[in-house]
């Protein structure tokens, strides 16, 4: 695989590497004072068992058991004359254990000594041993080359020349960072990064070793914005501990897999393990990051599903219905008037009565519509369109039904737009879902045929009258096209292209996550306003410091800015929590009335009257 296949394949998915090694030999009765990449030759049954069972935990990529077979440390054992033999049994024995779906890095470390101009090894010497490393693991047929654990720079550059004199193949280029974001030789790492990514040869540029989840979360941001080459991130299981003469690594599976989703969020494309990490770690940072990733839905926007997009010419079909006459919503939106609504979550069975009498107050005091989430936080709740259809037909007031592209495939979901439009329902927010692994049934299956993007064309022809293979139907649907956005998303960049391309893709407005900093909100709007549909800001109230704290470190997409956690703080009583919290979302509405086109308040907890206090429909003390 060349330099741009693999940068090509990392652009286009994440991909999943094993963990450690060492770890799993040392726990499996290897003394530490033996050579591991001789196990190739000794004990290959055992290399191959700990490769295939990083295969079964959702790996894409497996390490060669090579980190250390290079002639200077090989040497060390006496067996500098088997540098050939060692590396080709690495990757036939990670070939045997993957087969041609899971691709094999073939691994090299440093070289196990000081470089020095004067000393025991000079770097034409370096190069020298690389070059012989890199050539036995091209010829053995190694996808790729890893590079990995370098501390210092000079020699992985070294390393990287070394191997690219004698391999056509890509490389990965690694360095260990420590906790202030520098090498141990006291240079920045976005330095030493941006010097990495200069070289031709290397399709990623990453970070492993050294420090646990949080410290290289801290360096990955350090490192984003200097290179435009894919990156890869491998932490330790955290810092080892001594217990009982053993070096014990402490993060858990779990806690290695919420920061592997966060590394994904900031722009990591390759993601593993290093010391400390096994199986159980992998697996669970398997299934998390792609789950994460399908829901992304970056690769099927070019993969096998293909979507007809609204700005191509489409040879049949009917002119679309204006925005104003599909809904009351959507004249309120055309003719820039304000809009208020408030989000009820679908019980949790069939009893509906509860829901409608919440609907019907709101109603009552001039609400506009009522948000139906769909599915929220990966629970199963009543069928978000029952619900919707049941709520219009209770009271004078509309739905808002989300849609979410978790749970149904691509056929699933045009059909239910069909019967969206079918059960008089006007007004729906796209969006692609929270994954499962979020909610109560995290093994449950995510399909994620199309993402949020995707499925807002998909709407968008169908409103034309289209399906998605071009077919055309009996007459278009008339649906108010809403998308979701995300001011404070972790990565902004990314989100501010996305929202874009649901504009373009035939979105007619957009409701925000819940607001709480209305810097980052402006920030949002600047660098959208290109792209002008109405925007309704979603506002959650606090109704204890409890609450704030579970929307600042719990519920993705929502940065809730110190200040407030210290407001909450200071209520001691339920009572007070409820009403600073309700002071709060309205100061939040007054700072960004002019820049909206309304709000969307959610009822925490089900509590409708909180909302209707922070819409000003009733007092705060009649709660």
């Amino acid at each position: 695989m060349t330099t741009k296949e693999l940068a090509q394949l990392l652009n286009e998915r994440v991909l999943i590497a094993d963990g450690a090694m060492g770890t799993v030999l040392y726990e499996r009765g290897v003394f530490v004072n033996t050579c591991f990449d001789e196990l190739n030759l000794t004990r290959p049954d055992m290399i191959e068992q700990i490769h295939r069972e990083y295969v079964e935990a959702g790996c894409d990529v497996i390490e060669s058991n090579t980190f250390g077979a290079n002639e200077y440390k090989l040497s060390r054992y006496g067996l500098g004359d088997k540098v050939e033999d060692i590396n080709r049994a690495g990757v036939e024995t990670a070939r045997s254990a993957c087969g041609e779906s899971v691709l094999v890095g073939g691994a090299i470390g440093p070289i196990g000594c000081e470089l020095r101009e004067f000393g025991k090894i000079s770097i034409d010497q370096a190069k020298s041993i690389f070059s012989r490393q890199g050539q036995a693991l091209t010829e053995a047929g190694a996808d790729f080359i890893i590079l990995e654990t370098f501390t210092n720079l000079q020699e992985l550059l070294a390393a990287i020349l070394g191997v690219s004199e004698v391999s056509q193949l890509g490389i990965v280029a690694q360095m260990v960072v420590g906790g202030d974001n520098k090498t141990i030789y006291g240079k920045p790492i976005a330095d030493a990064i941006r010097e990495i990514s200069a070289e031709p040869s290397v399709a990623a540029v990453g970070l492993n070793c050294a420090v646990g989840p949080v410290g290289m979360l801290n360096s990955l941001q350090a490192i984003i914005d200097v290179t435009d080459k894919p990156i890869s991130i491998q932490p330790n299981a955290g810092l080892p501990r001594d217990v009982e003469g053993r070096k014990i690594y402490m993060c858990t599976p779990e806690y290695m897999a919420e920061y592997s989703k966060r590394f994904f969020e900031n722009g990591a494309r390759l993601i593993g393990g290093c010391c400390g990490t096994t199986p159980q770690h992998i697996k669970e940072i398997a299934r998390v990051v792609k789950s994460v990733d399908k829901a992304d839905g970056q690769s099927n926007l070019t993969g096998h599903i293909e979507v007809v997009s609204s700005s191509e010419a489409l040879p049949v079909g009917f002119a679309p219905v204006s925005l104003a006459e599909k809904s009351a919503i959507g004249r309120k939106l055309a003719a820039e008037q304000v809009v208020h609504c408030i989000e009820i979550v679908p019980p949790r069975g069939v009893d509906i009565e509860a829901t409608l009498e919440k609907v019907r107050q709101c109603a009552d005091y001039g609400i506009d519509a009522i948000n139906i989430p769909d599915g929220p936080r990966a629970s199963c709740r009543l069928s978000p369109m029952v619900t919707a259809a049941k709520i219009e037909e209770a009271a004078d007031i509309e739905a808002i039904l989300h849609v979410c592209c978790r749970d149904r495939n691509i056929i699933g979901m045009q059909s239910d737009m069909l019967g969206v439009h079918a059960l008089g329902l006007r007004n729906v927010l796209l969006i692609t879902g929270d994954p499962p692994k979020l909610g109560d049934y995290p093994n449950a299956t995510a399909v994620f045929d199309l993402d949020s993007v995707a499925l807002t064309r998909v709407v968008d022809n169908l409103n034309r009258g289209l399906d998605i293979a071009g077919n055309q139907l009996s007459g278009p649907l008339s649906l108010t096209l809403g998308v979701g956005a995300n001011p404070v998303a972790s990565d902004l960049h990314r989100e501010i292209d996305r929202f874009a391309r649901k504009v373009r893709a035939g979105a007619e407005y957009a409701i925000t996550q819940p607001v709480f900093d209305t810097e980052m909100f402006y920030a949002f709007g600047a660098a959208t306003a290109g792209n002008s549909v109405p925007l309704i800001a979603g506002i959650w109230p606090f109704t204890s410091f409890k609450n704030a704290e579970f929307m600042a470190n719990e519920v993705p997409g929502v940065v809730v800015p110190d200040k407030l956690l210290k407001r909450m703080s200071k209520a001691k009583t339920k009572e007070q929590g409820r009403l600073i919290g309700i002071e709060i979302a309205r100061e939040m509405m007054d700072e960004m009335s002019d820049h909206v086109a309304g709000f969307a308040v959610s009822a925490p907890f089900g509590n409708v009257r909180i909302a209707l206090a922070v819409l000003g429909k009733i007092d705060p003390q009649d709660i």
